[in-house]
């Protein structure tokens, strides 16, 4: 940019990678409120369970100074929708080629078969490359068992998984896959 007496300006762009997921949770936290003022499911982000282990007390409150994960979490949606215990998880990444799933916690990934064990419906939602894709729990365990890559590659996602449309009201409808793959007899 040019300002008077010729002084010169740069700016450095940083990069911060710490809310990286949020654009894919925001679709989903609006969807999801989307269909519980529909009635169509109830489905809610799960707080992390965190306790306190220093807390101080203000003129606006308490402030907690020090806090601490109780027990790992277990995946970032659940609810229920048509009588059926629904859970899942939303990852993003910005490789153009694969997932790596190491994006995944080892505690996630041993409490996806588990949920598909008992009769839940259990998925993924992705997104990479512009695009969001529903996979199956199922197809994920799958592919974990099968192969020893450490990524998930974007070929895959495309021949084993759904892309969800983002759209205006929901943003992501992703309960019309699960329509279409758990309530329509399409094969997993």
């Amino acid at each position: 940019m040019n300002y008077p007496n010729k002084i010169q300006k740069t700016t450095v762009k940083t990069i911060n990678y710490s809310n990286r997921g949020m654009d894919l949770e925001g679709l989903i936290n609006e969807t999801n409120e989307y269909y519980v003022e529909k009635d169509i499911a109830l489905i809610y982000k799960k707080p992390t369970p965190i306790g306190i282990s220093e807390a101080v007390y203000t003129e606006h409150g308490r402030i907690i100074k020090n806090g601490y994960f109780k027990a790992p979490s277990t995946l970032d949606y659940n609810g229920v929708y048509k009588g059926k215990y629904i859970e899942f998880e939303a990852k993003e990444t910005k490789s153009t080629t694969s997932f790596p799933l190491a994006n995944f916690h080892e505690h996630q990934l041993a409490y996806i078969p588990k949920v598909i064990q008992h009769g839940g419906i259990c998925f993924i939602l992705i997104k990479m490359n512009q695009k969001v894709f529903l996979l199956p729990g199922s197809r994920l365990v799958d592919f974990i068992q099968n192969n020893e890559r450490k990524s998930i590659p974007f070929s895959y996602l495309e021949e084993n998984g759904w892309v969800v449309d983002e759209k205006i009201s929901p943003a992501l409808d992703y309960l019309k896959i699960v329509d279409m793959i758990y309530f329509k007899g399409e094969t997993l």
